[in-house]
């Protein structure tokens, strides 16, 4: 929920408390009959309120986390906790293809710097020298 409807709820609760305060006030004055004929009408208004009703999500997002349920008073079907399964294993199956791959690409990178050093035609001791590590660099520029 946004902060602009958290706001609104908060102002029409107050509002809301602020009224009933006001009918609790002018309530006191009521004859007996009155009351209970109150009393009576605000039971039968909370007994016939909606109920929400709450259903599970798969998947639920909350700021920059995500998770998978199996729902909450209802469970989910069998159709449900099989997709969200079947979406994991796809999750992962992939986190662990492109783990594969990019260790694939750096021995290739690396295998391809082995090879530049082991074919040019200097010895690989003048790249452990700091004086021509420095000239590569000032050459670079």
């Amino acid at each position: 929920m946004n902060q602009k409807n958290r706001q609104l709820e908060l102002l029409m609760d107050r509002q809301g408390m602020r009224l009933a305060g006001q009918l609790n006030a002018g309530a006191a004055g009521l004859p007996h009959a009155v009351t209970e004929r109150l009393r009576a009408a605000r039971e039968r208004a909370l007994a016939s309120r909606k109920v929400e009703v709450s259903r599970p999500v798969a998947v639920a997002s909350r700021g920059g986390e995500l998770s998978l349920s199996w729902g909450g008073e209802e469970q989910m079907g069998w159709f449900g906790r099989l997709s969200s399964t079947l979406a994991l294993c796809l999750l992962v199956f992939g986190m662990l293809g492109i783990n594969e791959a990019q260790s694939e690409m750096r021995a290739r990178e690396l295998a391809e710097v082995d090879v530049a050093l082991l074919t040019d035609e200097l010895p690989p001791a003048a790249f452990a020298d700091s004086g021509f590590l420095q000239f590569l660099q000032s050459d670079e520029l």
